[in-house]
Parts: C-alpha cells; sequence; structure tokens
C-alpha cells in the first residue's frame, strides 16, 4: 500500500512539475497578444491597455483553467443568446456555463463585441482611448465583475508593466494589422455578435446597427424582419409617427449615441445636406449635434460650415 502512495505522489508531483514548467509568465501574455489587442483597439476604440490589463487578470496570463480548456480569456459567460459552445466551470456559483471559443483571437474579438453590444458599457466609449483609469473605472461602475477593487487592480497592471504605452497611436507593432491572424468563426460555433442578431444586410456605424431602406420597404416590415418594434425604429430615427421610409434612407436598428465615432471629429456641410441627415450619416442624436456646436434647436448650418461630431464648440 505504501508503494502505491508513493507512486501517486510522485506521478502527483510530476504532474504538478510540468504543468509549472509550462505555465505562460506576464511578459510572454503581453508579447503574445498585445498585437491583437491594438487590432481590437483600431477596430472598436478599447484601449489595447485595458483589453490586455482584463485578459491577464481575468485568465492568471493565460494560466486559468478557462483559458487553457475554453480559450475564454475575459471570463465571458454563455448569457441567454449564447449559441456557441459551452464550457461547464465553477465561479461564483458552482457549474456556471462560460462560452468557448476555437481560439484566443476569438476570445479577444468577442469581448470586444460585447463591451459594444450591451447598453450598460455604453458610458465607457465617452473616455478617450489614452484614459485607462476612467474606462477602469467605468468597467467596474457597469458591473463587469463583483470584485469591490476591480479597478484598482486593473489600473495596477497596467502600469507595472507600462501597458499604456500600446494605446498611444504612435506606438509601432510587432507585426503589422494585416498580419495578425484574422478571425474565423466556424458554422458550428458562432454568437450572436458574430453572425449579427438583426440579420443579414445589416451595416454597422458609431457602434450602432442600421439598414438601408430598399424599395418598397416600410417601417412595420423592417421591424419585423430585424426583430424590433416599429415605435422603435420612429424613436431611434427621431421621425415623426406615420411617416414611411425612402428609399436609400439609412435607419438604425438600435439608438444613436451624444458622440461620433471616434476616428470622426469634424464635418463640413455641404450642399442638400442638414443637421439631421448629419445626425443619421455618424449616428449622432440630433440634439447632441445641435449642443455640441451650440447652434440653435432648428437652425440650419449655412453650405462649408464645420460641424464638430464629438467635441463642445464654445461660443
Amino acid at each position: 500500500m505504501n508503494k502505491i502512495l508513493l507512486l501517486i505522489l510522485i506521478v502527483c508531483c510530476a504532474a504538478l512539475s510540468a504543468f509549472g514548467q509550462n505555465k505562460i509568465t506576464r511578459d510572454q501574455y503581453i508579447n503574445k497578444y498585445k498585437d491583437i489587442s491594438i487590432k481590437e483597439m483600431k477596430e472598436f476604440g478599447i484601449p489595447a491597455s485595458i483589453t490586455l490589463a482584463q485578459g491577464i487578470l481575468e485568465s492568471d496570463n493565460g494560466n486559468s483553467t478557462l483559458a487553457r480548456k475554453a480559450k475564454n480569456h475575459f471570463g465571458i459567460k454563455c448569457h441567454s443568446s449564447w449559441t456557441g459552445s459551452t464550457f461547464t466551470h465553477d465561479d461564483d456559483r458552482p457549474n456556471e456555463c462560460f462560452r468557448k471559443y476555437k481560439s484566443a483571437e476569438q476570445s479577444f474579438y468577442d469581448h470586444s463585441k460585447f463591451l459594444i453590444k450591451h447598453k450598460r458599457y455604453a458610458l465607457l466609449f465617452d473616455f478617450k482611448i489614452t484614459d485607462y483609469k476612467s474606462w477602469a473605472k467605468g468597467l467596474k461602475k457597469a458591473g463587469y465583475a463583483t470584485n469591490s477593487k476591480y479597478d484598482k487592480l486593473l489600473v495596477k497592471i497596467i502600469e507595472e508593466n507600462r501597458l499604456y504605452i500600446y494605446d498611444n497611436k504612435k506606438y509601432k507593432q510587432t507585426t503589422p494589422n494585416n498580419q495578425v491572424e484574422p478571425v474565423e468563426y466556424l458554422a458550428d460555433d458562432v454568437d450572436d455578435y458574430a453572425v449579427n442578431p438583426f440579420g443579414e444586410n445589416v451595416l454597422y456605424e458609431n457602434r450602432i446597427d442600421y439598414i438601408v431602406v430598399k424599395e418598397g420597404d416600410s417601417f412595420e416590415a423592417i421591424a419585423q424582419k430585424h426583430g424590433v418594434r416599429a415605435w422603435q425604429l420612429y424613436k431611434y430615427n427621431e421621425l415623426t409617427n406615420g411617416v414611411q421610409p425612402v428609399e436609400g434612407q439609412r435607419i438604425y436598428l438600435q439608438p444613436k449615441r451624444k458622440k461620433a465615432d471616434v476616428k470622426y471629429k469634424n464635418h463640413t456641410v455641404k450642399a442638400e445636406e442638414s443637421m439631421y441627415s448629419i445626425s443619421q450619416q455618424y449616428g449622432i442624436k440630433l440634439k447632441s449635434l445641435y449642443k455640441i456646436n451650440s447652434i440653435e434647436l432648428g437652425a440650419q448650418p449655412e453650405i462649408g460650415t464645420k460641424l464638430s461630431l464629438r467635441k463642445k464648440v464654445k461660443k
């Protein structure tokens, strides 16, 4: 019996030793995933430092059970809308359902889409990409994690490892964007973020889904096809009830935002453009566009007027 126990002990020690040797260090994790984090930042406007810090914290530098067995680096649970592969794991409660990915890159991509698609995280995108402290506090406020010190932990990781350098547009990637491995979702492992929940022919502006009206479309038909209500379409697009869409018109399927996407700063008014058409072009609420530019509500700017799309203009 003693020999058997000794053998079991030797095998367990060997397994633990092998795992210890194979553990990823924090530096290795950063070097491995910084380029994909920068790519996500450029595409979705989420600071690379925040993405990396969350990945480090949530996955224990890529060594957690979730990261190793489910390629889940951000602890994202299944939620009711998830239709992809799953992984059962003890967390706040026993046997909780977590998302399972084909690769770590899919996990990073889904993390970005997760933050963008949920309204409670909308406040984050009003912060500058370089303001990692506000992003960390915002994630805590929005309830990303239950840890009361979540924001402080993220900031500590960012500052100790100088992750903020990756938020700088002048930082030179070791791997160009076009050489970063693309994220591919397979037919049997897709989710409501990789495949748009609003269906086919849905486009994207300012983190908002929209469609372009085709001949014969009505708000009732659009609403039915994309799983929303007609009154929501009127509200989201700031239109009077009863009017019908015009072919070629942009119709948002979600509420517009208070500012344009970070890649847009200004717009020069062209012939036949109105404040409303500009607000639709960039996905900005009409009242917000007036407010940002300190223009009286209802007034129309002259051709050649330069409108601010994000920063309030002082008059």
